[in-house]
């Protein structure tokens, strides 16, 4: 058994899954999805190392977008003295260290700064700025936002070419059309990048979820499984204490020298529930202990039947085994289950059955079923007591059988006693067997 890991808190921003959920990964069969799966995995990756940095790209890219003005700097022939180049190169990458925060802010700014420096003639490869604030506002703006910012951006495109086309300054270029198509369609991908990246975060972000609902459903399963041990060990252990205390005091007066004995018994069964206890809390509990350093023991099978039936008869009751068919073949699971069902039937027999009550436990191996028998004589308790509580502990019952396509079925038999039967497959359950290290 191995302990969930503990769900992430839901909205930290630096958290991402440690490994890809495995509705995810189910996908990697087909070549397309394993493309896909990969991208998102790496994609992943960078945005870890940049979260871990976030400065190296604050600053990484401004300084990038300076670096591509520095031509502008020393060419001597340009129209803008270095003055204006250097003014101009610096309003275009000072605002990009605000471009997340403010990205319409910065936008805007960068549009403002390439309509002012046009009449200079200062071009400067520091306008990749521009591109750099479109794409943020497709990161990090709304669509509205997106729409008007890439409509700013070709509008100004379109006039900048057709001034420059027919003013004669892009005479060298032999087909200036489709320089400007370019220029559009490289603005639109940058907008398009932006909100790709914002998808990316989506699904990473759902990612995230999966992966905290499936160590939540892990956890919700592990806590029901450790009830169900945990009802099972104390359940019976306190009714067989609770059996033999009553024994022991209706006898006190006849036979005095069983009181040490009883008390005896008492004080082994309850060692043997303490020891179970210990265990199952040393496997679920810190998980930084080592899982050898954990007191593990075999969970009981068919072969703890006759101790079970010992503490059970210890109590008051008698009671018989009959077996039929070959028991040893069945796997560890499938005892274990056969185990807890006929101890859940035993502990529901001290709790409601007076104490001359006798019960009968058969087991029926077959290839194809194995079917567990457990009825009593009765009487009840209580004169006139209707039937017995079918909850927590038949409904435990019958989650195990289900493990093994079984079902459990109950109720009141001719003998004015009650009967539990189980029918389980022996083949591969449907999940791990309770109890069993996953």
């Amino acid at each position: 058994m191995t302990a969930p890991n503990p769900p992430t808190p839901a909205g930290h921003s630096a958290r991402l899954p440690g490994r890809l959920p495995e509705s995810l990964t189910s996908l990697t069969s087909d070549p397309e999805q394993r493309v896909i799966v990969s991208i998102i995995s790496r994609l992943a990756a960078w945005r870890v190392a940049d979260q871990a940095h976030p400065q190296v790209r604050r600053w990484g890219v401004p300084a990038l977008c300076a670096a591509l003005g520095v031509h502008a700097l020393v060419d001597s022939a340009d129209h803008a003295g270095l003055p204006v180049q250097l003014a101009v190169t610096l309003a275009f990458v000072v605002p990009l260290l605000w471009r997340e925060q403010r990205p319409v802010l910065v936008f805007a700014l960068t549009t403002a700064v390439s309509l002012v420096a046009l009449p200079f003639g200062a071009f400067s490869g520091a306008d990749a700025a521009r591109a750099v604030a479109l794409y943020n506002v497709g990161r990090r703006g709304t669509p509205r936002q997106l729409v008007v910012a890439l409509g700013v951006t070709l509008a100004q495109l379109v006039a900048w070419a057709a001034v420059y086309w027919t003013g004669g300054q892009l005479e060298q270029a032999t087909r200036p059309e489709v320089v400007t198509a370019l220029a559009m369609a490289a603005v639109t991908a940058f907008a398009g990048l932006g909100l790709a990246g914002r998808l990316v975060n989506v699904v990473i972000a759902a990612l995230e979820n999966e992966r905290d609902q499936q160590a939540r459903l892990a956890a919700a399963q592990e806590r029901a499984r450790v009830s169900r041990e945990m009802h099972d060990i104390l359940g019976h252990t306190l009714a067989v204490i609770v059996g033999l205390a009553d024994g022991a005091a209706a006898l006190a007066p006849q036979r005095p020298e069983r009181g040490a004995e009883t008390l005896g018994i008492i004080a082994d069964s309850g060692r043997d529930a303490l020891g179970e206890l210990r265990r199952l809390l040393a496997v679920i509990g810190d998980e930084g202990t080592p899982r050898e350093a954990a007191p593990l023991a075999p969970q009981p099978g068919l072969a703890d039947l006759d101790s079970l039936l010992e503490r059970f008869r210890a109590a008051g009751p008698t009671a018989a085994l009959h077996t039929e068919g070959d028991l040893s073949g069945l796997g560890q699971g499938l005892q274990l289950v056969v185990y807890r069902i006929v101890q859940e039937a035993l502990t529901n027999t001290l709790k409601h059955a007076a104490p001359d009550t006798s019960v009968t436990v058969e087991l029926a191996a077959a290839p194809d079923a194995v079917r567990v028998t457990v009825e009593d004589t009765g009487p009840p308790r209580a004169k006139g007591a209707g039937g017995r509580s079918s909850g927590k502990g038949l409904l435990g019952m019958r989650e195990r059988a289900a493990l093994y396509q079984g079902a459990v079925t109950c109720g009141a038999n001719s003998r004015g006693g009650w009967t539990v039967h189980a029918r389980l497959v022996p083949t591969t359950p449907s999940a791990p067997p309770e109890g069993h290290p996953a």
